[in-house]
């Protein structure tokens, strides 16, 4: 499928460069919208790729991923998305399906990925399930449990001091100058490596948009009022808002959701563009979210144009309340990771905001699991 700059519209074919030239992310020129009713039915066995119809990659590879439970979190006052029970542990793993896929459709033989661990593991995992190698780079100080999975699946691992802005600017350059590695002692030539960037393959959210269509057809073909997700490269985010917005114009659902991001205090760019308070700890850092510490977005505005299109809204959280929500959520039998925490700490903030009230129906995603943490 051809793709498309996000801001100049310039063309390129399907396997074009992985940004375009004026550096801005390319999306798929077309998006499948579905005609007719929504099915009556759907083969959950087909895992995500019950929705084919709407995604604009043709399966290669799976290993099930999709159908995450959708249960109450009474505490709360919401539903979560359990979308921590993944083959990785995360739902990365929707990109990883797609993009891996899209990979493969263009004949790679072996990925190149920059991430905090989750999104690393996941494409590793894609790659090794089809049979080709990865590369991933990682801040030197990711969580151990998430280094060491990636390595068993016989990826190549970079780790890069400094901050996850780092991590990515060390792998772009790696693919700009085709200074990368494969595994087994392998070199490659310049342009021999495919991006499988999270943040900037369309691929990667056409996998993430998979999210709404699953929390539609789980609610009988109805949105909730609001979606709260934690908020970095903004992967799930985004997706769910063409998910919704896919429905919405097919005429599937009768409402779009407001979207609300929750962002780690002290790198919290997207409330920065909103005008909110970046860090409400008075310069405190919350490291305890470590999965969404991405100072420049790569789809910054494209968030923004999300949370002003569905009224939605973003906030910072810090590290005692991530903290001691993580804990929280533990004792409510939800063992996730503390990145997961900051949407629920956001939920009494949403409110106080005006953002939700009590009567809203409310679905939080639970991101990632919290087996890989230790």
């Amino acid at each position: 499928m051809e793709l498309i700059c996000s801001d100049c519209d310039r063309t390129y074919p399907a396997d074009g460069p992985w940004r375009c030239e004026c550096g801005r992310p390319l999306e798929f020129a077309e998006r499948p919208v579905p005609d007719g009713s929504p099915p009556a039915t759907l083969d959950r066995d087909d895992g995500l790729w019950a929705f084919s119809d709407l995604l604009p990659v043709e399966r290669r590879v799976s290993l099930g991923e999709g159908w995450t439970p959708l249960v109450d979190g009474d505490e709360w006052g919401v539903q979560f998305k359990l979308e921590s029970i993944f083959p990785t542990g995360s739902f990365k793993d929707r990109g990883a399906a797609t993009t891996i896929s899209r990979a493969l459709g263009q004949g790679a033989d072996w990925v190149v990925e920059d991430s905090s661990g989750n999104a690393g593991l996941a494409i590793a995992t894609y790659a090794a399930r089809a049979g080709i190698d990865a590369e991933i780079f990682v801040p030197a100080d990711a969580k151990p449990g998430k280094l060491r999975a990636i390595e068993r699946t016989g990826a190549t691992l970079r780790r890069i001091e400094g901050t996850r802005q780092d991590v990515t600017d060390a792998c772009i350059e790696a693919i700009e100058s085709g200074v990368t590695e494969r595994s087994e002692g392998k070199s490659s030539e310049s342009g021999d490596a495919y991006y499988a960037s999270h943040a900037w393959d369309p691929a990667f959210f056409a996998g993430t948009a998979t999210v709404a269509f699953e929390i539609a057809a789980q609610r009988g073909w109805s949105a909730p009022d609001a979606f709260v997700t934690p908020l970095g490269h903004g992967t799930l985010f985004l997706g769910a808002y063409r998910g919704f917005q896919t429905l919405y114009e097919a005429g599937w659902i009768d409402s779009m959701p407001r979207l609300l991001g929750a962002q780690a205090a002290g790198v919290a760019p997207i409330v920065e563009a909103l005008g909110g308070d970046s860090n409400p700890g008075a310069g405190e850092r919350n490291d305890a979210a470590d999965g969404i510490q991405i100072t420049e977005p790569a789809r910054g505005e494209q968030i923004v144009e999300a949370i002003e299109a569905t009224d939605g809204d973003a906030v910072a959280v810090g590290t005692g309340a991530t903290q001691r929500e993580h804990d929280r959520l533990a004792r409510a039998g939800f063992h996730v990771e503390p990145t997961c925490a900051t949407a629920t700490v956001a939920l009494d903030r949403f409110r106080d905001r005006g953002a939700i009230d009590d009567k809203d129906d409310v679905v939080v995603a639970l991101t990632g699991s919290g087996l890989k943490t230790s």
